[in-house]
């Protein structure tokens, strides 16, 4: 069968969510981006995002999903959770594979816990249970960035606090030219998104997720702060946990193993998984 590329999008509560499709298998493994996706959504991207997933390809069909748009302020990150339940049940996606990065991963939180019956196995990626201390700081200061329209300086900020010095020696020779690439024309989408985080805290309920999760963090996450993944191991209780030393929140991206290490989860048996 030949990989498939799709660009789509379904309707949810009277807005729009785009997503983007590739791989060929049977199985579905559904992508929840971070905040990023406030400032650019995956619209006609699925051949740009399909490379580092290609090891998916055979088994798995990929689904990265998008913050319907319009977005209104005020949406929670349940309301999020909600949002995308519907978007599974309107593809006809009725069990998958669920990863969530960051602000995506409180939303994973939320969709394991509410509906259970659509999460086979879930991967939740620097992320948090609640918002804490340093999250608040970090998004009330990009909040205010955003409404001052300084894009620069918020990709700079967001740039420092999530890669490795080794990684931000090749990033900083760009940052002449980052205001100038990427700024939206409304910071409308990445507001609703942030003032959402501030509102999360999924702690008490945590031990509703009953399926196989694995748990990946940055042993040195300026963002969600380095004990976050801790806390979530220690509320999850089929989960595993890794925790990639030297990196920051964007461990994701800069770890070379890192989309080995999800798909090895997702494809081995359940008794290898935390009692």
């Amino acid at each position: 069968m030949e990989k498939r590329f799709v660009n789509g999008s379904v309707p949810v509560g009277g807005s729009e969510m785009s997503y983007a499709a590739f791989g060929r298998g049977e199985k579905a493994f559904v992508i929840l981006p971070g905040l990023s996706d406030g400032l650019a959504t995956v619209k006609g991207k699925a051949r740009l995002l399909a490379g580092p997933y290609r090891l998916f390809f055979d088994k798995y069909t990929v689904y990265m999903f998008s913050r319907k748009d319009p977005l209104p302020m005020g949406c929670t990150i349940r309301q999020m959770a909600e949002d995308q339940a519907k978007a599974l049940a309107a593809l006809g996606l009725e069990k998958v594979c669920l990863m969530g990065v960051s602000e995506g991963g409180m939303i994973a939180q939320y969709l394991a816990i509410d509906h259970p019956e659509l999460v086979e196995k879930l991967v939740i990626a620097v992320s948090a249970p609640c918002k804490n201390d340093l999250i608040e700081e970090n998004i009330n200061k990009w909040i205010s960035l955003a409404k001052q329209g300084s894009h620069k300086q918020l990709m700079r900020d967001t740039a420092e606090k999530s890669y490795s010095p080794k990684y931000l020696m090749k990033y900083r020779t760009a940052y002449p030219i980052i205001g100038l690439i990427g700024k939206p024309k409304s910071y409308d989408r990445f507001l609703a998104n942030a003032q959402a985080i501030l509102g999360f805290d999924a702690s008490s309920e945590l031990e509703r997720i009953n399926c196989p999760t694995l748990i990946i963090g940055g042993e040195d996450d300026k963002i969600v702060g380095s004990d976050a993944s801790c806390k979530l191991y220690a509320a999850i209780e089929r989960s595993e946990l890794y925790i990639y030393p030297g990196l920051g929140h964007a461990a994701y991206e800069e770890a070379r193993d890192v989309n080995r290490r999800v798909f090895e989860f997702l494809e081995k048996g359940n008794s290898q998984l935390r009692d």
